[in-house]
């Protein structure tokens, strides 16, 4: 069984499900889940948690996401991206008013924190509903504004009426809907033509595999060697490693004196720690307090497929 961090490149009209699907196919392995959904349209990094590594998976759906997003000025649609039914197609005279420096300026002026009114086509949840059913459906309801943070913003490429740009941004954010908001503050109606997901926290499209790579690294029996480890996502943490008479403890997720650390040096209230046993085997992450420390999250391993 395998226990770790995939990062997997989702190709165009895949879903996440159906690339957690592929995988569970390619890998004999049913503990696999994903880290946040990308439409079926757009590419990009999908971290892909296995095993023990599951436990992950709302950790990394917090973690800040890098996007390369294409803008088309002048047309809105009900998705909001260039495959939804066109709701608004501005004049070539307002299009034309839209210079150069007024779409940058209002594209700059997104960066920091906005509330987001969340799209109908969404797998967010309204009555206990998906949004997107529900637009499916030809329903549309009121969706609650969210707080969300653009930290950076970039322009790549600017040939009107279509702008290329880079964001880093918060959990949460659409960028259908920044596109949709930024034509809208233009006046003209915006929607995205393209989105690449160029990272996950630590996670680079630039290591991202392919299904077909990973296909091959089965088949070579190698897939253990692109598996990140757990503990990767916890590096800041200080590394403490248990006595062999606190082993047990450990294995049982108790919470653990520190006369059971062999490295821990001088701890301070609160910090949170990576936990080790003296083979170098990690077990979880534990938070120290009041000279103990107690579990936060365990990654015991499993041979459960």
């Amino acid at each position: 069984m395998y226990n770790g961090i995939m990062n997997v490149y989702k190709e165009a009209g895949f879903t996440s499900h159906d690339v957690v699907a592929r995988l569970r196919g390619i890998c004999k392995q049913k503990k696999i889940g994903h880290t946040g959904t990308l439409d079926p349209d757009a590419v990009g990094v999908l971290p892909v948690c296995f095993g023990s590594g599951t436990k992950l998976c709302d950790m990394l759906t917090d973690w800040d996401k890098e996007y390369i997003a294409t803008l088309r000025l002048g047309v809105s649609t009900d998705t909001q991206d260039l495959s939804g039914r066109v709701l608004f197609k501005a004049e070539e005279e307002r299009l034309s008013a839209v210079t150069q420096e007024r779409a940058k300026q209002c594209i700059l002026s997104f960066l920091g924190g906005y509330e987001q009114i969340p799209p109908m086509y969404s797998a967010l949840k309204v009555d206990g509903k998906r949004l997107y059913e529900l637009a499916r459906a030809g329903k549309e309801v009121e969706r609650k504004p969210r707080r969300i943070e653009i930290s950076e913003l970039e322009i790549l490429e600017m040939a009107l009426p279509t702008i290329r740009f880079r964001v880093v941004c918060s959990k949460g954010t659409y960028i259908r809907t920044l596109c949709h908001d930024i034509g809208e503050r233009l006046g003209c109606g915006g929607a995205m033509a393209s989105l690449t997901r160029s990272r996950v926290g630590l996670f680079s499209i630039d290591s991202a595999l392919r299904l077909s790579e990973i296909e091959k690294l089965r088949d070579e029996d190698k897939i253990s060697d692109v598996m990140i480890p757990p503990d990767a996502v916890f590096e800041t943490y200080r590394a403490v490693t248990v006595t062999s008479a606190g082993k047990r403890l450990l294995e049982n997720g108790n919470r653990l004196l520190t006369d059971f650390f062999m490295d821990a040096g001088d701890l301070h209230e609160e910090e949170q720690i990576r936990m080790y046993d003296e083979t170098g085997r990690f077990y979880g992450v534990y938070r120290y307090g009041n000279g103990e420390a107690r579990p936060v999250k365990m990654f015991l391993q499993s041979d459960e497929k």
